[in-house]
């Protein structure tokens, strides 16, 4: 193997597929990045068994060849170079090494073989389509945060995506949900994305996606399947494994008839919760919201701290009410919302409430009360 390359299109490269190596892993060639040199093209690939990153860099080929690098090592050389430096890696790879040289700089790593690197994204995908980069951030930053970490309801632990009709429309959905609050955001469906099988995109690809749909130019290919799904972002592919399992019917959560209707500017809502809940316990984080007609009130009350009461304006007409959330899970969902104003609908204290921008919005949020 023979490759020059510059340091900047490298690290490029290898900041978006070392990510997915753990650091801490029994398989040695789990730790690796595959290096595969061929016609003017460097391609980088990383997996973990459940995702897997590649990426393809323009390169002088003076001999092809591939072979595996330490992943996290390899990142850490090329990122502490000099800017505008140019990398060389040569080396037949049958002594198990391989030299980086960079001015006067020179690294023997040690190589595992090519043969050794699983391949992940074996299998054909039933279903394609295509996203703006856009709008596939916000179906994932919008739901992202209500992403469960409870490891026994492993179902959770992911993004459901499925498409479905409302009065004649097909939409896509993304939702996720911990069991306390619930996110749904939806936008119309994709040509090519009609009949796909509803999926469940993991954490950790979420994760890599949002990082990658970052840098993405133009529109975001797609293809899926039952088990696997896989995200074209230009010359950075992205494929993953799917949750194995049944997302719950979330639809029988979201109320239907919650009558009362509150309205909030956003901005001064968001900072009253955040000044009343410095008091409140790391444990509970509760808030209580007390609703009369004109106006809204939130306290904290903490027996280690003490107490703290704001009063802000609202458009509340219904009888009055109190009612206590965790205000952490309030901020996250005042952090969604993408207009000046929340729209808050409730039925009772013991029952969910719906927050949104406004009747109809893109975005919903489910969350459950607390008592306080």
């Amino acid at each position: 193997m023979k490759v020059t390359i510059e340091r900047a299109a490298l690290l490029r490269a290898l900041g978006h597929v070392h990510r997915v190596v753990e650091r801490r892993t029994t398989i040695p060639i789990l730790a690796n990045v595959l290096i595969d040199a061929s016609a003017g093209t460097l391609m980088l690939k990383a997996t973990d068994l459940d995702l897997e990153i590649t990426e393809k860099v323009s390169a002088d080929i003076g001999q092809p060849s591939a072979t595996t690098l330490p992943a996290h090592t390899l990142y850490d050389i090329v990122r502490k170079l000099p800017e505008g430096a140019q990398v060389s890696i040569e080396g037949s790879g049958e002594q198990g090494q391989l030299t980086l040289r960079s001015g006067r700089s020179r690294f023997n790593l040690q190589s595992l073989p090519e043969s050794d690197f699983p391949d992940v994204t074996s299998g054909e995908f039933s279903h394609s389509f295509s996203l703006p980069p856009a709008d596939l951030k916000k179906l994932i930053l919008k739901t992202q945060f209500a992403i469960s970490s409870e490891e026994t309801r492993y179902y959770l632990n992911g993004i459901f995506l499925h498409v479905a009709e409302v009065e004649g429309h097909q939409l896509l959905r993304a939702v996720a949900t911990d069991g306390h609050r619930l996110a749904r955001v939806e936008l119309p469906a994709p040509a090519g994305s009609a009949g796909m099988p509803g999926v469940i995109l993991p954490r950790k690809a979420v994760n890599e996606i949002l990082r990658l749909v970052e840098d993405a130019e133009g529109a975001v290919a797609i293809e899926l399947s039952t088990n696997k799904m896989r995200f074209s972002f230009g010359e950075t592919v992205l494929t993953t494994k799917l949750i194995d399992g049944t997302f719950p019917d979330y639809g029988r959560v979201i109320p239907a008839n919650n009558d009362k209707r509150l309205t909030v500017e956003r901005g001064v809502f968001r900072e009253a919760v955040d000044r009343v809940s410095t008091i409140s316990s790391e444990r509970g984080r509760a808030v209580k919201l007390a609703l009369s007609e004109g106006r809204l009130v939130l306290s904290v009350t903490n027996p280690d701290q003490g107490s703290a009461v704001e009063e802000i304006e609202a458009d509340y007409d219904g009888p009055p009410i109190d009612i206590g959330f965790n205000s952490r899970y309030l901020l996250d969902i005042a952090d969604q919302l993408d207009s000046d104003t929340a729209l808050f609908r409730l039925a009772d204290p013991g029952s969910p409430t719906l927050i949104q921008d406004r009747d109809g919005a893109s975005a919903l949020y489910v969350l459950m009360p607390m008592r306080v």
